[in-house]
C-alpha cells in the first residue's frame, strides 16, 4: 500500500471522520451517535490523522499527546469498510508510535471487550493489557487498558 499517505485531517474532513465513527463498531455498540462522534472529532487537545489513498480517505486515528499520565493516548481508530484488512489501521498506529517514540516511553489505548478484531490487532502490534475497566461505558462490557513501551 505504498500509495497511502498519512497526515493531519483538514477541518473539512472531520465530518467524514464523525460519520465513519457513528456508522461502525465499537461506537454503535457503545451507543455513540453522530452528535457524540462529532463532538469527539472536534474536542480540543486531540490530533486527528487521516490515511488517504490519493484523494480517497481510508481511515483515521485520534490521539491525545498527553492523555494518560502524561503519555500519548490513542482514543479512536476507525477504518472505512472498503479499506479494512489492508493494513491501514496498523499503518496509522505505527505512524503515531513513531511520532512519539523519541519523546515518550509508553503509549496507551483502550479497546472494548467485545471488539476482538481490534484487540488482536493491538496485540500483534505489541500492546499488552494492563488493566480492565468493568462496566465502564456500557453494562456487561469492559474496556481493556493496553500499553506499549516505545523505548
Amino acid at each position: 500500500m505504498e500509495s497511502v499517505t498519512i497526515g493531519p485531517a483538514r477541518s473539512e474532513e472531520l465530518e467524514w471522520c464523525a460519520r465513519l465513527m457513528a456508522s461502525t463498531d465499537p461506537w454503535i455498540t457503545l451507543g455513540r451517535g453522530l452528535e457524540q462522534c462529532r463532538e469527539a472529532v472536534h474536542r480540543d487537545g486531540y490530533a486527528i490523522l487521516l490515511a488517504h489513498d490519493g484523494e480517497t480517505p481510508l481511515g483515521f486515528i485520534r490521539v491525545h499527546p498527553n492523555g494518560l499520565a502524561g503519555s500519548p493516548y490513542i482514543a479512536s481508530v476507525a477504518i472505512a469498510d472498503e479499506a479494512r484488512g489492508r493494513g491501514v489501521g496498523s499503518m496509522l498506529v505505527r505512524h503515531v508510535e513513531e511520532s512519539y517514540a523519541n519523546t515518550h516511553r509508553h503509549i496507551f489505548l483502550c479497546v472494548s471487550s467485545f471488539n476482538n478484531r481490534a484487540r488482536r490487532l493491538y496485540e500483534r502490534l505489541g500492546y499488552e493489557r494492563v488493566g480492565e475497566l468493568i462496566d465502564y461505558v456500557i453494562d456487561g462490557q469492559s474496556e481493556f487498558l493496553m500499553m506499549k513501551r516505545l523505548r
